[in-house]
């Protein structure tokens, strides 16, 4: 269902979404932890292309999306972010998610939140918390032009040109050398923001920098 929604969806849109990397989900065992920067409204979409069965943990407000919103909450996570109950329910639920063989998506800047896209909010726990519990990989995932092609400006003026997922090599916990959820979470958000200002490079290092003070 994701994927049929989403190629008619960007189908519609006469947008083309190019995959690279795809190796990194399609040849290896899942269930995963996936992890993403969230920049646009058409980043749930583009993610949804991923020919993998996946459960989005999202905000409840996209329950009230025409059509979309059906589909989402009938098969997706919503969770309310300003009530610790729904967040703490909608992270017992992904893990039971996995459990069943299911990976999940997760947003862990925790909705669109940057204000300076392509730089990267600060990173919740949450996901690699998740991913750690149940001994499971996390796969970072960059989504480099999103931004630029619906920006979050509440204009909802779309520009064409092509979208960009990049897959990256997932991130294991090494028993034998154990890694901290700190550790684990600033390893995907570095992955993701080099590969943002790769993308992206009128966005100076300089200027990354500065969310990490």
């Amino acid at each position: 269902m994701n994927r049929i929604w989403s190629k008619l969806f960007f189908g519609l849109l006469l947008i083309r979404v190019k995959i690279e990397n795809l190796e990194q989900l399609v040849n290896q065992e899942g269930p995963f932890v996936i992890v993403s920067n969230h920049f646009s409204y058409l980043d749930i979409p583009a993610l949804g292309l991923i020919p993998a069965d996946l459960v989005f943990v999202g905000k409840a407000s996209l329950g009230k999306v025409p059509l979309f919103g059906y589909m989402f909450r009938n098969l997706h996570i919503a969770v309310n972010r300003n009530s610790l109950k729904s967040r703490g329910e909608s992270m017992l639920r992904a893990k039971e998610i996995l459990d069943e063989g299911t990976s999940v998506v997760i947003f862990p800047e925790g909705g669109i939140n940057s204000p300076e896209p392509p730089l990267l909010g600060r990173f919740k726990e949450g996901a690699f918390k998740i991913s750690q519990d149940k001994q499971i990989p996390v796969i970072p995932i960059t989504l480099s032009y999103n931004h630029l092609i619906l920006p979050d400006d509440g204009r909802f003026l779309l520009k064409h040109m092509t979208a960009k997922m990049v897959i990256h090599p997932p991130i294991f916990w090494n028993s034998i050398n154990p890694q901290s959820v700190e550790e684990v979470k600033e390893s995907c958000r570095q992955v993701i923001q080099e590969q943002l200002l790769i993308d992206n490079p009128e966005v100076t290092a300089l200027s990354a920098s500065s969310i990490n003070e």
